[in-house]
């Protein structure tokens, strides 16, 4: 199934599909609100019972025909009020097709794709190592979440940090808080000191692999890329996948590395933060009326048992850059406003007068949400917030397959489809999350079911005029927290993390919480009343920074020899979501350029080049790679 499941979820938001398929949806939510109220609860008996596994066979053939009846429907079809506005026009687009010029063969000593933190430190580590690098920027900014607005920095613990990560932090004057377009100017600075080249806007079309090796990559504005060694730098891992080699998407079983946060509903999760103050809301369009249908943002597909996996990733948003300032941007309506969708926040933040909303982070306890209302980088921060839920399945490889397990899945290997395919599908997944935060943001300054405190809370910010001028103050990257994930000889899980598997061949530290953020919101049933919570979301402290292994970074020596993968690399979900840190990218990916750089000049593969050359260099050049 391609995405199919994930459209589905997408068509209620209509209200003409609503009403043709509420029958169905009823009876799904139904039989969905009796097997969650089992499977939270007793779900050790239930698998027992005969009466189980009969809904469970039913709720999936409904699901199923549900999902063939809206897999024509697909993202941007919600009614809307469009109002031309110079605003919707200069929102920024991930993806637009770009000029075929004339062919033209390029040679490097290293290749690098993805102008992720990841990939500029990679390219200026081999090139200060005397290495003719080019860096591929799929679009025409550099610098990733760095420069796209997450500059609240993840960085955990700060002596963690050293190398090149070090030096950009350190030319910015400051870790945190920093503008984006002034890390853009600074990452820009140091490519052109090291001698890099870069080209912008240049999204990769296919890759050419055999005898284990990427031979050259071919660009969709007609440049071929040879070189001895690549670098994908990319936050879902499109090289390596264009290049065969293996990946996974989602979240394993918790039977595959026996990790306490692996799989669905972890007994370690966020019980009680962002799950709607633990309040009985009702799921449905009428309160306790099932036949009425969902709300828009629940999820119809069910979810799986305690530790079962599946294929859903943790959600995406942006990292937008507010100020209270007299100069602020009011928040706008966007091109495609659809009130409804909003619904489920509007009753949750009624839905009990004795509570005090506040918006302001710093405070704690913090009430739930429902975002971060701050200067300067804003985050999700609450049960239905700016995190868009279910919204970014399709994202990493374009595909989508709904249901649970428990067992792990072979990995995948190759493309689903062409790559302008899949570029074209992620240009209509990020407008639709445009659409969803710029109107839930105008939804809480202008909406009149808001509680008068909260919103004028919310109309003391905007948008700041000061940053991402060129797509109308909003910024050009989302925040893709998890795309793919490489499948190498050595696999990140969670006892590497808290320090009961010590990697021997480190190329750095991370240290931040394994985090991850929802990646469902699903009908439950609590105390005998059906209500709606979310599901995916943890956070655990690391006891002290931990070793990531080389072996990690690199391809299993069975399928490519000359390729480096420093941000999407080998990595359980649970472990990932510590690993995932921009800081981190910037670690690894400077120690993907020198391992590069080792291997040319040792004539040797990527899984052969000695280790301990590539560590002297690596504390040469100011790398922390033991706590």
């Amino acid at each position: 199934m391609d995405v199919a499941g994930w459209s589905l979820r997408r068509s209620f938001r209509n209200p003409r599909r609503r009403a043709a398929i509420a029958t169905c949806f009823a009876g799904a939510a139904t039989i969905g609100s009796l097997i969650g109220s089992r499977q939270l609860e007793d779900y050790d008996e239930a698998e027992d019972s005969n009466q189980y596994r009969e809904s469970l066979v039913m709720i999936k053939r409904l699901c199923f025909l549900l999902l063939a009846f809206t897999a024509a429907s697909f993202v941007g079809t919600c009614p809307a009020t469009e109002p031309a506005t110079a605003f919707a026009e200069s929102l920024p687009r991930y993806y637009a097709p770009v000029e075929r010029t004339e062919a033209q063969r390029l040679t490097f000593d290293v290749a690098v794709y993805g102008s992720t933190p990841g990939g500029i430190t990679a390219a200026i580590q081999a090139a200060r190592m005397d290495k003719k690098v080019v860096l591929i920027s799929f679009g025409v900014h550099v610098g990733g979440l760095t420069t796209g607005g997450l500059t609240a920095t993840d960085i955990g613990t700060n002596t963690s940090v050293g190398g090149l990560a070090r030096e950009f932090y350190n030319r910015m004057g400051t870790i945190t808080n920093f503008s984006s377009y002034e890390a853009e100017t600074k990452f820009l600075e140091m490519l052109k000191e090291a001698g890099v080249t870069v080209l912008l806007r240049r999204p990769l079309e296919s890759a050419e692999a055999s005898d284990k090796r990427i031979q050259s990559i071919s660009l969709m504005t007609g440049e071929t890329i040879v070189a001895k060694m690549f670098v994908d730098a990319t936050y879902e891992g499109d090289l390596y996948a264009a290049a065969g080699v293996s990946y996974r998407v989602g979240r394993e079983p918790r039977s595959a590395f026996h990790e306490s946060l692996a799989g669905q509903w972890q007994a370690e999760s966020w019980k009680g933060v962002y799950q709607f103050c633990d309040l009985p809301i009702s799921p449905f369009a009428q309160p306790g009326d099932l036949n009425s249908g969902l709300l828009p943002e629940i999820a119809i597909e069910p979810a799986g048992k305690p530790g079962q996996g599946d294929y859903k990733v943790q959600a995406y948003n942006f990292r937008m850059i507010l100020t209270n300032k007299d100069s602020k941007i009011p928040f706008p309506q966007p091109k495609r406003y659809d009130a409804g969708r909003y619904a489920l926040l509007a009753r949750f933040l009624n839905f009990d007068a004795n509570i005090t909303w506040t918006l302001n982070y710093t405070v704690k306890p913090m009430t739930d949400g429902p975002v971060q209302m701050r200067r300067g980088d804003s985050n999700n921060a609450g049960s239905f917030s700016s995190d868009y839920v279910g919204g970014n399945y399709p994202w990493p490889d374009g595909t989508y397959l709904p249901g649970s397990f428990d067992e792990l899945p072979e990995p995948r290997r190759g493309l689903p489809m062409p790559m302008a395919a899949l570029y074209e599908l992620r240009e209509k997944i990020f407008q639709d999350h445009i659409n969803y935060q710029v109107g839930m943001m105008y939804f809480l300054a202008n909406d009149p079911s808001i509680p008068k405190p909260l919103q004028q809370r919310v109309n003391t910010f905007g948008l700041d005029p000061n940053e991402f001028k060129s797509t109308g103050h909003w910024p050009h990257e989302l925040y893709v927290r998890e795309g793919r994930r490489m499948v190498s000889d050595y696999i990140m899980n969670q006892d590497n993390c808290e320090g009961r598997r010590i990697a021997e061949d480190s190329v750095g530290l991370a240290s931040y919480a394994m985090d991850s953020h929802f990646c469902q919101r699903v009908v439950v049933v609590r105390d005998g009343k059906t209500t709606v919570r979310n599901e995916g979301g943890f956070g655990k402290s690391c006891p002290t920074p931990y070793p990531v292994a080389y072996r990690s970074i690199v391809p299993s020596r069975r399928e490519c020899e000359n390729l480096l993968v420093p941000v999407t690399l080998s990595s359980t979900h649970a472990a990932y979501g510590s690993i995932r840190m921009e800081p981190v990218f910037m670690i690894l990916g400077q120690s993907a350029g020198a391992a590069a750089s080792k291997a040319i000049d040792a004539k040797a593969t990527v899984q052969d080049m000695p280790y301990n050359k590539l560590r002297e260099q690596l504390l040469a050049s100011g790398q922390k790679l033991q706590n």
